[in-house]
């Protein structure tokens, strides 16, 4: 009779053993790329929806109060508050609203980690606390910076978001094209996709969607990839020798891509979330005002946030965005 030959007990468990630790190493990177995807389709859909939102409205200024007593001193803020009431909810479903002082009634957190998960930031309840220079230098002083320094409000949708919102009461008072300056800014909204729900970090759950101009509103939603690229490039190049910037994205990974004029502003809007801030660095924007090497591109400085126009084989900075 010819002997049967299967597995030990031993050789079983081991296998076993093997399997458990693949697993246990493979599984969590798996569970990352899933909810990753899933929180990047979740991102655009909403942006979709408050952009068609937004579009529906007539202007996006003159909503929302701020009053002063004769020292100067603020007696009532409801801007962001009232923007919500008054206008956001005639165009898109609400669930329920928390005005000033009670954003976590709403679900959002108290605390979001950095884009680079190196540092934990007190989530913002006034303007101001989404970068330290929105209302300096070229933007506002005095008594315009105090009254564009609103505080937050806060909505969650029907889709289980929660979403703070920070209004400009000066929204559209500047026409410059050559600074983007903080009046360009209309509305700011920082959401949270799975409310009280971790991880609470910035290009995960939580993101951000700005609306600039007062009339034919532009809605922009960037997605930043984790760092800045490591040296400077210039917009366009003509030689084979250094990569220009809409490559540096390109090689940086497929799904990136070079940020328009727009959706630069808006990571400097949102800097403190995702590492923007420095001194005087100036990034590359994809705009072009004449396409040749010599021609004209425009950049954007993330100290003050201002957007001038330079040579595009200039060498700035590079902060790519998902597609």
């Amino acid at each position: 009779m010819k002997k049967k030959k299967g597995f030990t007990l031993a050789e079983i468990l081991i296998t076993l053993a093997i399997i458990g630790i693949v697993a246990a190493i493979t599984l969590p990177s798996l569970l990352v790329n899933v909810n990753e995807k899933a929180w990047d389709a979740q991102k655009k859909a909403l942006h979709a929806r408050l952009a068609q939102a937004i579009g529906q409205m007539n202007t996006l200024g003159g909503y929302g109060t701020y009053t002063e007593d004769t020292q100067g001193n603020a007696t009532a803020d409801t801007a962001a508050e009232s923007f919500i009431l008054d206008a956001l909810s005639k165009v898109y479903k609400i669930n329920n609203v928390c005005g000033p002082d009670k954003l976590s009634s709403c679900g959002l957190p108290s605390k979001i980690t950095s884009i680079d998960a190196t540092s934990e930031i007190t989530f913002p309840t006034k303007m101001k606390e989404l970068n330290e220079s929105l209302l300096n230098g070229n933007h506002y002083t005095g008594e315009d910076g105090d009254v564009a320094d609103t505080k937050a409000a806060a909505f969650e949708t029907v889709n289980g978001e929660s979403i703070a919102v920070f209004y400009n009461p000066l929204c559209g008072s500047n026409t410059s094209a050559n600074n983007i300056s903080h009046n360009k800014m209309c509305v700011n909204f920082i959401y949270d996709l799975n409310g009280s729900e971790g991880p609470n970090q910035a290009g995960k759950d939580i993101g951000f969607i700005t609306a600039f101009y007062n009339k034919n509103p532009v809605v922009v939603a960037p997605i930043p990839y984790t760092k800045n690229y490591k040296s400077n490039a210039p917009q366009y190049s003509d030689t084979t020798d250094k990569l220009d910037a809409p490559t540096v994205c390109k090689t940086m990974g497929e799904d990136l891509r070079l940020p328009n004029t727009d959706e630069l502003a808006s990571l400097y809007i949102n800097a403190s979330f995702i590492n923007l801030l420095g001194n005087n660095n100036t990034y590359w924007s994809s705009s072009v005002i004449s396409p040749s090497v010599s021609g004209l591109g425009w950049v954007q400085r993330s100290s003050d946030g201002g957007r001038t126009r330079t040579t595009r084989s200039s060498n700035y900075l590079v902060r790519c965005i998902k597609k």
